[in-house]
């Protein structure tokens, strides 16, 4: 008889998540997860990447094998880079600051 295992593919946006708990085949990888999850179909519009993905919140090739209990996280693009986000923040509070001086 075939080992099975338990794990959960979660994905989403800041509006929107969904979590799909899987029972799959032992050997299972994290591609296989993220297809038999078809988040596609569940969050319709966002584009899923096997490649961008990670366990328990740490990166991770799609061949990765899974174990059983693993959270699969499938991660969406930043819309904008933090590095510019912090420098174009400490800019506007510098303008700020100069203003009311």
């Amino acid at each position: 008889m075939a080992d099975w295992i338990q794990v959960e593919v979660v994905a989403g946006t800041a509006e929107r998540q969904t979590l799909v708990p899987l029972r799959l085949m032992a050997g299972a990888s994290v591609a296989d997860a993220i297809r038999a999850a078809d988040l596609p179909h569940r969050l319709p519009g966002l584009a899923f990447a096997v490649d961008s993905a990670g366990i328990f919140g740490k990166r991770c090739q799609s061949d990765r094998l899974l174990s059983d209990g693993d959270r699969v996280e499938v991660y969406q693009p930043l819309k904008a880079d933090p590095k510019v986000v912090r420098r174009e923040l400490a800019e506007v509070e510098r303008s700020r600051r100069k203003k009311t001086s």
